[in-house]
């Protein structure tokens, strides 16, 4: 019996301390001896080198104080078609600011039209005609505008933001239809500039209370533009504090936590590591609360960052 129980307390020591199988020794090793990738921490920079060579050779433009004119669609109307043309007029100080599209860099001076709350089209081709927002579901809209520079940074002066209300009734938009990513075709095939909306609805915006526009980040960033990125946005109906008033802007970056923006102006934040992000701005009282306006004032945005 004595013997017995010295041979059972030798093969519970044994496996007490035996090796485990050989691959789940690899993947406890890489576990230990891997770092896990450092948390992505975001902080203000300089506007970045190659967007300040850009605007030194745009001369005066940087200066101009566009004034921008909603002309088609008017303020209340009733559009019987998912195709509704929007017809801008430009006017103010230009010194030179007018939409284009360089040929060789696909870049240029244009105009950002949000419909709704969905992410903006850039407007190109002012000159040759209006541009087209297509497949516009039935109901209510909210169409906001606003020159921008060929970085994307809008121009913050009186008169440069318009926003008008209409509706669109038996339009007939087809609501299988994809939107596509095709914001602009050769003039000499006779289409005009435009893209096709995604489904949306505008929420209940009144005027008179502040009211966010979210303009940047969007979409994809990759080289140059990877990193500094630039966070920018319009504000009507009020002022931030950093400007002398009671409001705030809460920026928040995936699960990372929020940066309060206290200025209306571009900012630029560095730190952005590859892959995609999830980026929301929320206007937010002097009690810390998002202001509710058509539900526009906390507006989310998934971008992409290549590196």
């Amino acid at each position: 019996m004595r013997n017995l129980l010295i041979i059972l307390l030798v093969a519970l020591l044994a496996a007490a301390c035996g090796s485990a199988p050989s691959n789940n020794t690899v993947a406890n090793t890489g576990n230990q001896n891997s770092a896990s990738a450092p948390a992505q921490v975001l902080t203000v920079t300089e506007r970045p080198a190659h967007i300040s060579e850009m605007a030194s050779k745009r001369g005066e433009q940087d200066n101009a104080a566009p004034s921008i004119t909603i002309a088609e669609p008017k303020e209340g109307a009733t559009i019987a078609s998912s195709t509704v043309k929007v017809e801008l007029t430009l006017e103010g100080d230009l010194k030179g600011y007018m939409p284009h599209k360089d040929a060789e860099t696909q870049m240029g001076n244009h105009i950002h039209v949000i419909l709704d709350n969905q992410p903006y089209e850039a407007y190109y081709l002012i000159k040759n005609g209006p541009f087209e927002l297509r497949n516009v579901s039935d109901g209510e809209h909210t169409l906001r505008v606003f020159p921008s520079r060929p970085w994307h940074e809008s121009y913050k002066n009186e008169g440069a933001f318009k926003m008008v209300r209409f509706t669109v009734k038996n339009g007939g938009a087809n609501s299988a239809k994809p939107a596509t990513t095709n914001t602009g075709q050769p003039m000499s095939t006779g289409t005009p500039e435009g893209k096709e909306m995604k489904t949306s609805i505008a929420g209940p915006v009144e005027a008179a209370k502040p009211l966010l526009t979210y303009s940047r980040p969007k979409a994809e960033y990759k080289g140059i533009e990877a990193d500094p990125i630039m966070i920018d946005f319009w504000l009507i109906g009020g002022k931030l504090t950093g400007d002398g008033g009671d409001l705030t802007i809460r920026m928040s970056v995936d699960n990372a936590p929020p940066q309060t923006i206290s200025k209306w102006a571009p900012v630029w934040f560095k730190g952005w590591q590859a892959g995609n992000h999830t980026v929301k701005l929320e206007l937010l009282d002097q009690s810390g609360n998002v202001i509710d306006n058509g539900g526009y004032n906390r507006t989310t945005r998934e971008i992409t960052v290549v590196k």
